[in-house]
């Protein structure tokens, strides 16, 4: 497994739609705010990991190199990856990698998004992506994807948009205590069943926001870890997985990707009940029923039990399982790149009881974070632990 690796600092942007700061100064403001709160400064670090979306979307050529001083890696040895979503808890994956290799002593990981600056919208280059034969004539886009997923997940198991809509309330009310949530607001039940049909049965409030944001870790080796903190948390266990491109060729109900990717982390964290060992996750809900959908594929719950412990108040702030009690997605906002890895970084002050008035009930050892995204096939999972 090589070195121990732990984070030793996080920090993030308001996630709000930005017309003036450029992704450059967002990714800046993340890597300062991440160094100033573990007293570290940039001639300190060793290496640098860069998250954040092509080119095309941005409208920005050589994207990774314009952000490069921004993100802190002028001068140093650097490295820029996209996955979708799933990028936010890939980048410190590869932070791990660098620095349980040997190779590196400290890594600061930086993950951009600035959506509102996409031009033209990224659903046009969507519409590109799909295979030409088979999928491209029917001019596929994802929400409609995500419709079909959402239904079938729904069928399969006889929910309604009730079992559903309870994840979009709960998270958007957990964010009303997020100091960096976008659009925070409470909303009913009655509000998301009456928002717009976006697709059905995908509506508005089922939705995350768009939003432009940025977020950054500090990650070091064990030796420097317990120098310039009390506190470390560890990377226990990571995981990723790919599966096929062809969502026609899977079941939408599962999402398998994540139980490989979940199977990867557990088996290096040595989780075996993660159900019951797992105390505080941060699954990815950029729509409501992703939130169910991943809570099954890290076997945190059986197949089909997400809605039902959800009713019964179990993945609630106070509860036995304590999912996004920072607000996830659908409640502090959806920077594409940024958002799986706020959820690393909410990890992280929840198992250093640093999460404010997020901070759940129970007393936490391990916490996992978890991001999707690619064409709905990527999965990647860290746990987390003191």
């Amino acid at each position: 497994m090589g070195r121990r690796v732990a984070v030793v600092g996080a920090g993030m942007t308001k996630f709000v739609r930005r017309a003036q700061e450029t992704g450059k100064e967002l990714a800046w403001e993340a890597a300062k705010a991440a160094l100033d709160s573990c007293g570290m400064t940039l001639d300190q670090i060793d290496c640098v990991v860069l998250g954040t979306a092509p080119d095309t979307f941005d409208g920005v050529h050589m994207k990774g190199e314009y952000l490069a001083d921004g993100a802190g890696a002028w001068g140093k040895p650097y490295m820029r990856s996209y996955v979708g979503g799933g990028t936010g808890v890939f980048c410190p994956i590869h932070g791990w990698y660098h620095l349980a290799s040997g190779h590196f002593d400290t890594c600061l990981v930086v993950c951009e998004e600035k959506m509102s600056s996409y031009q033209p919208h990224p659903q046009g280059a969507f519409l590109t992506i799909f295979d030409h034969t088979t999928e491209r004539p029917l001019k596929p886009n994802l929400l409609w994807i995500f419709a079909l997923e959402m239904n079938r997940y729904m069928t399969t198991y006889g929910f309604n948009k009730e079992d559903i809509a309870r994840v979009a309330v709960k998270n958007k009310k957990n964010a009303l205590d997020h100091p960096a949530a976008q659009i925070p607001e409470q909303y009913t039940i009655e509000d998301i069943l009456n928002s717009e049909v976006l697709a059905w049965p995908v509506q508005r409030l089922d939705v995350s926001p768009v939003s432009d944001g940025a977020v950054a870790l500090v990650m070091a080796n064990e030796h420097v870890a317990r120098r310039v903190t009390s506190k470390p948390v560890w990377v226990e266990g990571v995981g990723w997985a790919l599966d096929t491109a062809y969502w026609t060729n899977r079941d939408l109900c599962y999402p398998r990707y994540v139980e490989v990717a979940a199977r990867m982390a557990y088996r290096m964290a040595g989780i075996t009940d993660p159900a019951h060992e797992i105390h505080v996750a941060e699954p990815y809900d950029p729509f409501d029923y992703k939130e169910l959908h991943h809570m099954e594929g890290l076997m945190l719950c059986e197949r089909g039990e997400a809605p039902i412990i959800t009713a019964e108040g179990k993945t609630q702030r106070d509860g036995e399982l304590p999912i996004c009690p920072s607000g996830g997605l659908l409640g502090v906002g959806n920077p594409i790149a940024a958002a799986g890895l706020m959820k690393v970084a909410e990890i992280f002050w929840q198992l250093r009881g640093e999460a404010g008035k997020r901070q759940i009930a129970r007393k936490a050892k391990h916490g996992l974070a978890q991001a999707w995204g690619d064409l709905m096939q990527v999965g990647t999972v860290i746990v987390l632990g003191i």
